[in-house]
């Protein structure tokens, strides 16, 4: 019977630690191998199955103490996989499933190989980013064909964050597991947002008679329309801040949404439409350039 190292499972290279550090080690070790991001996955949900039971053995005091006394006792002092020291022999039997004791051939054995992962990267848009979505990637093989694989991109996934795929990378030899493969996800910025950080930025385009007279108007934002107010006089390059409308933070509230203001002159006036901008001409006493008037 292979008696698992739940330290190393839970990626912890010692066993004096905290119930607290055990708790933030398993939430970590939960979220890399939850099902959402690794869809389809045997190798993940067998991982999975680990980490719970490593959990619920040390997240226990009295469970904790029992364990460490029976693996200390089964593998000495000079390999004591939860001191952090003297390790390699000890692992290398529970994750072979103990081989060398089950078969007693350990010396006839050629040594287990991990195969090596795989780094991509895929870009999708920010409204893609903000929602989630599943995406098709293709990759050639060692052997040059293409393989498919379907990636579930998390709702709110952050600019340049790693996609983990266990068991998707190189193949293992001698009986080792599979590597696995890292997609990087890269945000687009789009035609209306811009992303920087979990701020999102837009444009604001007003008429010039908007911007002098002041205008309530709509803007958009990722998941809503927004109602808001321009004040008269507002100026191209002014920007309006919508708190808590913008792209997701990690800790699940949202940036803000940053509106900059373009005035935008019409490129065909109708024969009205000059009139009165030549009326207003005339009678405006408003002269930006005056002071650079020598």
């Amino acid at each position: 019977m292979v008696f698992k190292n739940y330290y190393k499972i839970l990626d912890l290279e010692t066993s004096h630690v905290s119930i607290d550090e055990i708790k933030v080690a398993y939430r970590l070790a939960a979220k890399k191998y939850h099902p959402d991001l690794n869809v389809g996955d045997k190798l993940a949900e067998e991982r999975i199955k680990d980490i719970n039971e490593a959990y619920r053995t040390l997240s226990v005091p009295a469970s904790k103490r029992k364990y460490d006394r029976i693996w200390n006792s089964r593998f000495g002092k000079n390999e004591k996989a939860l001191s952090g020291k003297g390790e390699k022999g000890s692992i290398r039997k529970l994750f072979l499933g103990n081989l060398e004791e089950q078969k007693g051939q350990a010396s006839d054995k050629k040594a287990v190989i991990k195969g090596e992962n795989i780094e991509t990267e895929i870009n999708i848009s920010i409204q893609e980013a903000f929602y989630g979505k599943e995406k098709m990637l293709s990759l050639r093989t060692v052997e040059g064909n293409i393989k498919k694989i379907v990636v579930t991109i998390p709702k709110g996934i952050s600019n340049q964050e790693k996609i983990r795929l266990i068991g998707q990378g190189k193949l293992g030899e001698n009986g080792g597991k599979n590597g696995d493969l890292l997609i990087k996800i890269n945000i687009e910025d789009g035609q209306f947002f811009k992303l920087k950080g979990c701020d999102l930025y837009t444009d604001l385009l007003l008429t010039p008679w908007e911007a002098a007279l002041g205008v309530k108007t709509n803007i958009k934002s990722l998941d809503e329309e927004i109602k808001i107010y321009i004040p008269q006089g507002a100026q191209s390059g002014e920007r309006i801040k919508i708190p808590g409308k913008g792209y997701k933070n990690s800790d699940g509230t949202r940036g803000d949404l940053i509106a900059e203001i373009k005035v935008v002159v019409p490129k065909q006036l109708t024969k009205e439409e000059k009139e009165m901008f030549e009326k207003l001409n005339q009678i405006s006493n408003f002269h930006p350039r005056k002071e650079q008037i020598l």
